[in-house]
């Protein structure tokens, strides 16, 4: 079946009336750290790159889109993965996604957002999926002023920073761009518009990138969040953006309709998801994996006593794990002790060590921390109440456990442990 490259709302301004699109959040993993970036996971009332309510594994994730098609009014003619990390960072995940919907859906656009870190070896793939758009954050082509920007890259297990995590990411962007061209894939290059720091620098960007084959530059102002370094800078003047985006232009054309989407959004650019389509959402983060049930028998529960789930995950000195016992109910396999608290995302890796037979954590509250970091081995972190043994009876049925009431308020923010957000990590994208 062929594709239609013109349905894509992101790179075509008369397609974003008529046509939708998915993101789906299956990359948590960051490999660069920005000055603009409080990875900051789950805010209701938030929209903006990076943010998400959930992470889903592949398998979740192609669940996730049948069930989008089939609620969403708008035609959904994109799949895209736009963190909340770097899809790179999450390169095993992020290509399983594309596999599996690329085979039940032939005729969906994918489309990819990366800082461009890491993505090198899985261009000639991305190509053979036939990934159509791939979007490559660029904020500068000078390293001096990106070592402004990053404070530090980490491609593969080395951690670089300064001048060098710089000038090794730029080495590496520049060379995606002129891959990806190469393959036939088109390029779209983001660049985030900071007041004082690169605001002069955009036209030499658009320059550079446009002779490497890059074929649409977006401008993005600077969103200042809070509790960054970057805090204190100055949003971007509707004047200034109108200068920067002149000067690009005269490389390139330009973007002006991004709606700098979070990393779960659904529809139209500009719409908020729905309650119905939040509700997909979570019940395909719910749902367990294909392969739990052969290699991870067990669920680990937090309780005081071994029979209400009633303990916040953070505060659990032990988790209760349990299992079938063959005869239609569950038994008590034993307790296990959790790590001591501190170490950020350090002490959910150790967890998850202590929790490879488990699929899943049932829990009174949880962070959004320790749920991102335990997805990237796994391990679903379910808030639920009640009896244990109705919690484990709806798990283990691919049923949602009833949740607590009191569940209803803004996830908290993330540290800077690497876990990292797609748009504030230096992909900054979030529209594919």
């Amino acid at each position: 079946m062929a594709i239609d490259c013109s349905k894509h709302p992101c790179f075509d301004a008369d397609a974003k009336h008529k046509y939708g699109r998915v993101h789906l959040p299956v990359a948590p993993k960051c490999n660069l750290g920005c000055n603009f970036c409080n990875r900051k996971f789950d805010c209701m009332n938030e929209s903006r790159p990076g943010v998400t309510s959930t992470i889903l594994a592949p398998q979740q994730a192609l669940s996730y889109l049948k069930k989008i098609v089939d609620i969403v009014d708008t035609p959904i003619s994109v799949v895209g993965i736009a963190g909340p990390g770097d899809p790179f960072a999450n390169g095993k995940e992020t290509m399983e996604t594309l596999r599996l919907i690329r085979k039940d859906f032939p005729e969906m656009i994918l489309c990819v957002s990366s800082n461009g870190l890491g993505i090198g070896p899985y261009i000639e793939e991305l190509a053979e999926l036939e990934t159509s758009h791939v979007t490559i954050t660029c904020n500068a082509v000078d390293p001096t002023i990106g070592e402004k920007i990053y404070r530090f890259a980490r491609p593969d297990k080395m951690v670089y920073r300064g001048l060098a995590a710089a000038q090794i990411l730029l080495s590496r962007q520049l060379d995606a761009i002129r891959q990806l061209h190469e393959h036939g894939v088109t390029v779209k290059v983001n660049s985030i518009v900071m007041p004082g720091i690169n605001d002069h620098h955009i036209e030499e960007i658009s320059k550079t990138v446009q002779a490497l084959g890059a074929d649409v530059h977006n401008c993005m102002a600077l969103i200042p969040v809070e509790k960054t370094p970057f805090a204190e800078l100055d949003e971007p003047s509707a004047e200034l953006m109108e200068a920067v985006r002149a000067q690009s232009g005269q490389y390139l054309p330009q973007m002006k309709h991004c709606s700098r989407c979070r990393a779960d959004a659904v529809g139209m650019l500009g719409e908020d998801n729905s309650e119905l389509i939040n509700q997909a959402l979570m019940e395909s983060a719910n749902a367990p994996i294909a392969d739990d049930a052969e290699n991870r028998p067990y669920i680990a529960v937090t309780s005081y006593e071994g029979v209400l789930v009633n303990q916040h995950l953070g505060e659990s000195e032990q988790l209760w794990v349990f299992g079938p016992d063959g005869h239609g109910g569950y038994k008590s396999i034993e307790t296990r002790p959790t790590p001591v608290p501190g170490g950020g995302e350090n002490r959910w890796d150790e967890l998850a060590k202590r929790l490879t037979d488990c699929q899943a954590i049932i829990c009174s509250s949880a962070g959004q921390n320790p749920k991102v970091a335990l997805a990237k081995h796994g391990i679903r972190v379910l808030v639920a109440e009640g009896l244990i043994e109705e919690a484990l009876d709806a798990v283990y049925k691919g049923q949602k456990p009833r949740m607590p009431s009191r569940v209803t308020k803004n996830g908290s923010g993330c540290d800077d442990d690497g876990v990292g957000c797609g748009g504030c990590t230096g992909t900054g994208t979030g529209c594919g």
